[in-house]
């Protein structure tokens, strides 16, 4: 895999731009904001992120190992793609931390393509890796089930964070209350 790339750059198109190495011209996804500072003819050096996918191999590049770091956790985030987490990226490392750290789930509703429900997913994936959140509200997801759950196994003792883990990731929010509560309860390792 290519891990760093450093070339001239030849062209600036919409979605990528082309970089020239010894001759070679590598086509690299990169940040939109990446691209209003860039200037052709000038070398740079982007840490590079290879991509596999069925019909192509795409090449993502970011200005620094942080940015890559985060760009690989949040290609971990389901429903999140390689387009999507450039985009997210492109804001900024610090205030991505920050907006994970805070659980500010409407930070990332305003960037194109997502939604609360991948913001949440967002903050509760990378949450251990690059912050911790205290207060996630996921009363208002789109199935307003989550709630009457949520209310049910905090009276039973279970702490938020547990809920917000079994809730996220394990129950599917089209079956009834009862059947959520019952799986959610088998997953906490309760018996109802």
């Amino acid at each position: 895999m290519i891990a760093q790339l450093k070339g001239t750059l030849i062209a600036i198109s919409p979605t990528s731009i082309t970089l020239d190495v010894h001759d070679v011209g590598y086509e690299v996804f990169v940040a939109d904001q990446w691209k209003t500072r860039a200037m052709t003819g000038s070398v740079y050096t982007l840490q590079i992120v290879t991509v596999v996918k069925q019909d192509a191999i795409e090449l993502y590049g970011f200005s620094t190992n942080q940015e890559k770091y985060l760009f690989s956790l949040l290609l971990a985030v389901p429903g999140i793609g390689p387009k999507t987490a450039l985009t997210i990226v492109g804001y900024g490392v610090e205030q991505i931390q920050t907006a994970i750290t805070t659980a500010n789930v409407d930070f990332f509703s305003t960037i194109p393509r997502i939604g609360k429900k991948n913001a949440q997913k967002i903050i509760i994936e990378l949450k251990s890796k690059l912050g911790s959140v205290e207060n996630l509200d996921l009363s208002n997801s789109e199935n307003g089930k989550t709630k009457e759950v949520s209310d049910a196994l905090i009276s039973m003792g279970f702490s938020k964070h547990e809920i917000r883990e079994v809730l996220t990731h394990h129950i599917d929010h089209q079956q009834s209350v009862e059947e959520s509560l019952k799986q959610a309860l088998r997953l906490l390792g309760k018996k109802k």
